[in-house]
């Protein structure tokens, strides 16, 4: 049990940690000698099921009791 608490935190911590990544660092679209455009994603639904799903995650980990 203790490696499951163990992995649920650190994956937790992993998807949060991607999807606040993705809804706040912009992403390079085109490059095309000097002009070059930017896109900045913000909250998707994909971004806000990740950050939902590595709190859970992490949560679960927390709570998670040791069985013996």
């Amino acid at each position: 049990m203790k490696v499951l608490k163990l992995v649920l935190i650190i994956a937790g911590v992993v998807l949060i940690v991607l999807g606040l990544y993705n809804a706040f660092v912009p992403q390079e679209v085109l490059d095309i000698g000097p002009l070059e455009v930017s896109a900045k994603e913000g909250l998707s639904n994909q971004t806000l099921g990740m950050i939902g799903l590595g709190v859970l995650a992490l949560v679960a980990g927390a709570y998670l009791k040791n069985r013996r």
